[in-house]
């Protein structure tokens, strides 16, 4: 049992929600149900301390625009501002990825401040510590949808357990002219054997071929070439997959009437699944402070559950990031990779805030006045 739960998992969700329909991705339902479930939770959040629900509808547009422009303007100035800025305009292709979560924490801290300013009744730091509860559920999500996209992996875990990350490569494989009908990658049962303890282990693709495009020795030469040349050369192949270039393709081909099967064998690079362990750690920090907010409530100092925020999550960030592959190139230079040299001060903005909040006290019961203005 225990080997079972330890061992490695072949890992090729397909990031569409429903086959054939690509537009909803588990990425994109990930993140919106956040932002719902969230509403809610802020609308019981409001009406259990006295104010007036209504203004979490105007809430909720501040964080959704906040989050959005936050995360894609951090990514662009954090991670690769000399792409974006020499083509200002793929800055708005949100769509092709790039999302950084430091810039979203920065991009909400900033439009709370707006919308307090602009809301009579609204105390800044009220707010705050309030919404961070549902942020560090929603950043959970988010983690979950990067699983499903198979993306901001862990490194080797350089043993036989972790994810070996085969989406990539099922896509390189559906590119090739080949009358492809279906890629599947797999754990195979029947290669145990092959294991050594080093992280690179077996890994199986099955590909069913429609007949009428090739004879079976013409597909043998075509599998033995393209999908040779398919895991060994592209890069994200070279990241996930440990096919030797040197050795001839493992394959065999079976007839299955109407269709051929060829069973490639080949070998992943079991890795850590960090985005599990982010996903499980805010979730956790989400059921603390909510709780921790049920028993409470008013008589949280003001300030207190942001800085505890800032500590857990981004503290939490910084361990990960050791386990994690660098985003992009110019970290492999770096002592501490981007996300960790963002994630310091966070903390420590954390550590300060928690000091204040500590010092000042429970503030002092009071009914907010706060109403929606038409």
């Amino acid at each position: 049992m225990m080997e079972s739960v330890l061992s490695y998992v072949v890992w090729s969700p397909h990031p569409a929600v429903f086959s054939g329909f690509e537009r909803l991705r588990w990425y994109s339902l990930l993140f919106a149900l956040g932002f719902i479930i969230s509403q809610q939770i802020m609308m019981y959040i409001y009406r259990k301390e006295g104010h007036d629900e209504r203004l979490v509808d105007r809430l909720t547009i501040y964080m959704v625009l906040a989050t959005i422009l936050g995360a894609r303007l951090g990514h662009v100035l954090f991670y690769e501002p000399d792409k974006y800025l020499s083509n200002p305009i793929d800055i708005l292709k949100v769509w092709e990825g790039g999302l950084a979560s430091h810039g979203a924490a920065l991009g909400i801290l900033f439009a709370l401040w707006l919308y307090a300013r602009k809301t009579p009744g609204q105390n800044y730091l009220w707010v705050v510590d309030r919404i961070v509860i549902v942020v560090a559920m929603t950043g959970a999500m988010i983690r979950v949808g990067n699983l499903m996209n198979s993306e901001i992996g862990g490194k080797a875990t350089g043993t036989d357990s972790g994810f070996v990350f085969a989406r990539d490569a099922e896509e390189i494989l559906e590119t090739l002219k080949l009358p492809l009908q279906e890629v599947k990658a797999y754990k195979p049962t029947d290669r145990t054997d092959e294991l050594q303890g080093n992280g690179i282990v077996p890994v199986n693709f099955d590909l069913r071929v429609a007949k009428g495009g090739y004879e079976e020795v013409e597909l043998n030469e075509a599998i033995a070439r393209d999908v040779k040349y398919a895991l060994t050369r592209f890069r994200s192949s070279q990241k996930y997959l440990a096919e030797d270039s040197a050795s001839p393709l493992d394959f065999s081909v079976a007839d299955k009437g109407d269709h051929y099967l060829v069973t490639v064998r080949t070998f992943g690079i079991a890795k850590y699944p960090t985005q599990i362990y982010e996903s499980i750690s805010y979730f956790v920090i989400f059921l603390a402070l909510y709780f921790g907010w049920r028993k409470y409530q008013a008589r949280i100092p003001e300030g207190l559950y942001l800085g505890i925020f800032l500590v857990s999550v981004f503290g939490m960030r910084f361990i990960w990031e050791f386990m994690k592959e660098v985003q992009v190139d110019f970290e492999e230079s770096l002592t501490f990779n981007m996300g960790q040299a963002l994630s310091i001060p966070l903390v420590l903005a954390g550590i300060a805030l928690i000091i204040y909040s500590i010092k000042k006290g429970t503030p002092p019961y009071a009914k907010p006045s706060g109403r929606v203005e038409s």
